[in-house]
């Protein structure tokens, strides 16, 4: 078995070395399911995030922080 080839989203160069490779994120398909976006271990923090991501995650937060009812 062959490992996968990654090209990094942040410069769409090749990931030649696999130690090099971070899963930055996860796209979802419109028929399937979807793929892994990766980048270089140095690129990595400067991916800006998605933002209905970024909202979810805000949303998740808020809802522990102030509970309602209960």
């Amino acid at each position: 078995m062959t490992a996968g080839v990654h090209l990094c989203r942040a410069c769409d160069a090749l990931i030649t070395d696999p130690d090099d490779a971070v899963l930055v994120a996860q796209e979802a398909g419109n028929s399937g399911p979807g793929w892994n976006v990766w980048a270089h271990r140095a690129h990595a923090g400067q991916l800006e995030m998605h933002p209905v991501a970024v909202r979810a995650m805000a949303r998740i937060l808020l809802a522990r922080v102030f509970p309602q009812g209960g």
